[in-house]
């Protein structure tokens, strides 16, 4: 078994709804989730005429290898009726593998560490507030180490649980 984390995030539609449904379909005999974090707003950050985004950070365990885990999130958001309309355009749901153990991967398909994680704030936070220790393979940064080195993104926690 691997632990991983996943980042969450959905801004049309039923938002908390779309965050819970996809925590639910990740439960399975392959995946366990270990810690969810709190829901953030966030503003949007590339695309920047949608709606603000819900996201979340959840550790998982997974008998999956990179490339399954990969497949069953892509597959889940097909099960939500995710589209590709738009670059970095709304959606429903996006999963995204943020970490798969301590592994550093680099494939046309899976980038692990996420690339872009250490400029996002709406990934940071969540990740923090649930493994603040936890250091990046490549960085060797803790995820609180991370978060204290960006500016701020118009990023607030809600008490919303899920």
């Amino acid at each position: 078994m691997k632990t991983a984390f996943l980042a969450l995030g959905s801004n049309i539609g039923d938002r908390e709804a779309n965050l819970r449904d996809a925590v639910n379909r990740l439960e399975s005999d392959e995946i366990g989730v270990l810690r969810r974090s709190s829901v953030y707003e966030t503003a949007p950050q590339e695309l920047l005429d949608q709606p603000w985004f819900l996201n979340a950070v959840v550790q998982i365990e997974t008998s999956l290898f990179p490339m399954q885990l990969l497949q069953r999130v892509r597959e889940i958001e097909r099960q939500m009726g995710r589209q590709r309309v738009t670059p970095k355009g709304p959606r429903n749901i996006d999963i995204d593998v943020l970490f798969y153990g301590r592994s550093v991967i680099a494939t046309a398909e899976l980038v692990v560490p996420h690339p872009r994680m250490t400029q996002r704030r709406f990934v940071l936070e969540p990740l923090a507030e649930i493994a603040p220790d936890f250091r990046h393979p490549v960085t060797g940064k803790t995820a609180s180490e991370m978060l204290a080195g960006l500016e701020p993104q118009g990023t607030r926690r809600l008490s919303i649980t899920f």
